[in-house]
């Protein structure tokens, strides 16, 4: 059973190292000896970065693995998160003395990722839909499904290409879900000033890719 808490539960970034580790783990042989895992969740509490790579050394395949079956096979879907399973794992790690109750934790932590990441992706889907059905109605063309597949291409480049504090306003409301009163405190201004920027930004989308499709030769 879980035993004690972490040096880094209640904050909002992890350390340095554990983006390193997530691009260098799956390069790691994972066929290592079996861990003391009290020993290994104790150090990783106290904030080891070696402790933190041998983890990663012998569970970043198995929880990729893991994740992938979840995922149905999407390799996208299973690699964020997985990559957001990780971060909840050194914001919330604790001392486990089995093997089998802090793979379990793992586990539940990893699904729990999965969720989240799937509803932000939807939240955002369903945003470039509204802007497709939106965008849709003064684009000429007999394929609607060939159209609303270019448009919401165009429309995740143009959202890529926004100014930072943009894409930021953008990722708050549909990524991370927050009402417009939460990122109105957070910025300390009015709901309705987050309102109109967030109307002025959807409206800079929309003549984006209208001005880059009229721009396209006909096929």
């Amino acid at each position: 059973m879980p035993l004690v808490g972490n040096n880094f539960a209640g904050v909002d970034t992890v350390p340095a190292f554990v983006d390193s580790l997530f691009e260098t783990a799956v390069k790691t042989p994972s066929d290592k000896p079996p861990l003391d895992v009290a020993t290994l969740t104790r150090r990783m509490v106290e904030g080891d970065e070696m402790a933190y790579r041998a983890f990663y050394n012998a569970y970043f395949d198995r929880l990729s693995h893991y994740l992938l079956v979840v995922a149905g096979g999407n390799e996208d879907a299973m690699r964020d998160a997985l990559q957001s399973a990780l971060v909840r794992v050194v914001r919330h790690i604790k001392v486990f003395r089995s093997e089998d109750v802090f793979w379990s934790w793992l586990t539940v932590l990893a699904r729990s990722a999965f969720k989240d990441e799937t509803r932000k992706r939807r939240r955002y889907l369903s945003f470039l839909d509204r802007l497709t059905r939106h965008t849709r109605v003064e684009v000429s063309g007999s394929n609607e499904d060939r159209a609303d597949e270019r448009l919401h291409l165009l429309l995740e480049r143009k959202v890529a290409s926004l100014p930072a504090d943009e894409q930021k306003l953008v990722g708050q409301k549909y990524l991370a879900l927050r009402s417009v009163r939460e990122i109105a405190g957070e910025l300390q201004t009015t709901e309705k000033a987050v309102e109109s920027k967030l109307s002025r930004i959807r409206r800079k989308l929309k003549d984006a890719v209208l001005t880059e499709l009229k721009n396209e030769s006909p096929d």
